[in-house]
């Protein structure tokens, strides 16, 4: 009998061994935490998925501000961007500006951006200075500057995405003494019709303008400025021509609309060259009022400034850098 019981229990243990090692899980199925293991058994990293889902799924205030709202040539910038915060889909976008040129109404819309929780700021500062102190504020409460078309003096920043408006003015220089020089024309007075003192694009592009007519017999005029609106520039055109110019640049696109209009009306065979790309500029060319125009890429700037103020936000390099975005001739 004691014998028979001996049997029955050693029986008994092997069976609960057996069940024990069936419960037991392959090694290759182990994982440890912040691992998963896929149909192969291959063991991959879920931790560093879950920090890129969290950083794909943070999203950022991004804020475009101009000088003002009356060129064509800001809602390409605003196409540029949109594109950029369409592509990324983690960008809330806004384009917000004065609706003229002015320093005070400029630092109000810097001030409200930051008001309103902006996380990154793309400006095309009206001028160098009067701005700086807005942007100070909004640099230490966390705001990313991005400078789009015109910077500020303001340090540190992302970066900036712009024509290298010296070179281009040159360029602009050329195309009139070319073309001057094609209709037998060596010498006379030239006009220049800006923007003002202040804002750094039109500055170089002045300057730039300028230098190109160094060494020759041509009497450059003093510049007169007139906020880019087109028809204050036209007043200011027309004045050159009857004071006998034989030709008149204009420095953005409201001077450049000016500058066509006031050769249209007149007549005269005066050779103007202006800077900017928009309907009203390309249908002058067409009509023969102006000889070419400038162009610049303002949509790349937008495209690349949203880019730039995330990678910044994700920790990216914020160091200033400067980019050229180019600049084309564009005739009849």
């Amino acid at each position: 009998m004691k014998k028979v019981l001996a049997i029955l229990l050693a029986i008994a243990m092997i069976a609960a061994m057996a069940a024990c090692a069936q419960k037991a899980a392959p090694a290759d199925e182990t994982k440890t935490s912040g691992e998963t293991t896929s149909t192969a058994g291959e063991t991959v990293d879920d931790t560093a998925d879950d920090t890129a889902d969290t950083a794909s799924s943070e999203s950022y205030k991004i804020f475009l501000i101009t000088m003002d709202q009356m060129d064509q040539y800001w809602t390409n910038i605003d196409a540029g961007c949109k594109k950029a915060a369409e592509e990324l889909g983690n960008v809330e976008y806004q384009w917000t500006a004065p609706d003229v040129k002015d320093d005070a109404k400029q630092i109000e819309m810097i001030n409200n951006a930051v008001a309103n929780g902006a996380n990154a700021i793309l400006l095309a500062a009206n001028g160098p200075e009067a701005v700086n102190d807005a942007l100070k504020e909004a640099s230490a409460a966390g705001v990313q500057i991005v400078y789009v078309d015109s910077p500020a003096n303001f340090t540190p920043s992302v970066a900036t995405f712009s024509t290298d408006n010296t070179a281009a003015g040159k360029t602009a220089g050329q195309t009139m003494i070319d073309q001057l020089a094609a209709k037998g024309i060596t010498e006379g007075k030239i006009g220049i019709v800006s923007v003002n003192a202040a804002t750094a694009s039109t500055v170089a592009r002045d300057d730039g303008f300028r230098s190109a007519f160094e060494g020759t017999k041509f009497e450059l005029q003093e510049s007169q400025y007139c906020d880019g609106d087109a028809a204050r520039s036209k007043d200011a055109a027309s004045a050159f021509i009857a004071d006998g110019c034989v030709g008149v640049f204009g420095c953005n696109e409201g001077s450049t609309v000016g500058v066509g209009n006031a050769i249209k009306e007149s007549g005269a065979d005066v050779v103007g060259v202006g800077f900017d790309s928009s309907d009203n500029v390309l249908e002058l060319i067409n009509e023969g009022c102006l000889y070419a125009t400038m162009v610049q890429n303002p949509d790349v700037m937008g495209y690349e400034g949203v880019k730039a103020a995330v990678a910044a936000l994700q920790g990216g390099t914020a160091d200033g850098a400067v980019t050229d975005t180019g600049v084309t001739v564009v005739t009849k």
